[in-house]
């Protein structure tokens, strides 16, 4: 039986579980996939020891995700780019990482809004942590024109807009609005707007009609910033769509087939955040 699991301290919160035993089911594949309670001086010898655990590998979460990059040997273009991993697996018997939230978040856009085409496209990234970096690095693959840093430490989105040349830059927060009127893309990825927290202090008025306003928070599932976007008649993305996207990779690669994203495991993971949703 294949194993995997996602590691964390604390880890009770994962919803990891849910989706990966889900497509296992459905996929008739016999396989496990739980949560390890991982402190963080244990977090080397779990790493070198996985397969002795019986894992074909594991997802990283908090706080591990940087202390992990020095001890993964193998890191992918993806990491090597953005300093951010969350997925690890084997490759030719080789321990190695990859990062799954840029490509989580682009395969949720598309599969929201199928006509979206990035290129010749601003967006606008609120937050300068490892998912804007991971957004930033898929959407400028995808063919993003130009991407405006938006955070509160403005010295920490010049930093990171440093990584990715021209067409990424760094605004100050009171520029916003300006900068907003030509954006057809705008993404929360700070932590803004999670449960019994205020959302994001922007103003919304400029956006084109025809904006998207993306959120990757998923508890609450629809956050105060969409919901005043939604007031706005803008459309809008929620961030469970992104978990769920972002776990098709990890998964393919430790058992090896490709699983799909459908309405049912949606409806099922959104009634675990929320048991009102219907």
């Amino acid at each position: 039986m294949k194993k995997a699991c996602v590691i964390g301290f604390p880890i009770s919160h994962s919803r990891s579980p849910l989706i990966h035993n889900y497509w296992l089911k459905r996929l008739g594949i016999a396989g496990l996939y739980e949560k390890r309670e991982v402190r963080p001086e244990q977090l080397a010898h779990f790493l070198s020891h996985l397969r002795e655990e019986g894992y074909e590998g594991c997802n990283v979460t908090i706080p591990h995700k940087e202390a992990a990059l020095r001890l993964i040997p193998n890191l992918d273009a993806v990491v090597r780019k953005t300093g951010s991993l969350n997925t690890v697996y084997f490759d030719g018997g080789k321990l190695s990482a990859t990062s799954t939230d840029g490509e989580g978040f682009y395969q949720n856009l598309l599969s929201a809004y199928p006509r979206f085409d990035a290129k010749a496209q601003k967006a606008i990234i609120l937050g300068a942590g490892g998912s804007a970096r991971a957004i930033i690095e898929r959407l400028l693959r995808a063919g993003m024109a130009e991407i405006a840093i938006v955070n509160r430490t403005v010295a920490r989105a010049e930093e990171l807009a440093g990584l990715f040349g021209p067409a990424v830059r760094s605004v100050d927060p009171d520029h916003f609005d300006s900068e907003s009127k030509t954006a057809t893309l705008l993404v929360n990825t700070t932590s803004q707007g999670m449960a019994g927290q205020p959302g994001p202090d922007v103003e919304l008025s400029s956006l084109p009609s025809s904006a998207i306003v993306a959120d990757i928070v998923y508890v609450p599932l629809k956050t105060e910033l969409l919901r005043r976007a939604e007031a706005r008649g803008l459309a809008t993305l929620g961030g469970l769509g992104m978990l769920l996207h972002q776990a098709v990779v990890g998964f393919e690669k430790w058992f090896g087939q490709k699983p799909a994203v459908t309405e049912e495991l949606y409806r099922l993971v959104a009634r675990d955040v929320d048991p009102e949703f219907r």
